[in-house]
């Protein structure tokens, strides 16, 4: 059985290894995405689309559905209810 020390030395010795695999492959795989792109044309955009903050892609903007007559506040009626609606008959505030 081997020692402790034998071991870590073992372990040292595949660790430098693994890395020098990584490196490799990983220089491999780039090129071949690189080439990739190269070859059909793709720009940033189509290979890394925009994200929202919630990690979907960016939806179209929602057009409002209710105005509060009293201060002109728009909702979408999305999401909770503001203030001025809430409790209330939305039937008055559709645009």
């Amino acid at each position: 059985m081997a020692t402790l020390q034998e071991l870590e030395a073992q372990q040292k010795a595949l660790d430098a290894q693994i890395a020098q695999a990584r490196k490799e492959e990983f220089s491999g795989a780039l090129n071949e995405i690189q080439a990739k792109i190269e070859a059909y044309g793709f720009d940033v955009s189509d290979v890394f689309p925009k994200k929202g903050r919630n990690g979907k892609s960016p939806g179209k903007k929602v057009s409002p559905k209710y105005r509060d007559p009293a201060t002109g506040a728009t909702w979408t009626g999305r999401g909770k209810p503001p203030a001025w609606i809430r409790d209330q008959d939305r039937g008055r505030f559709v645009i």
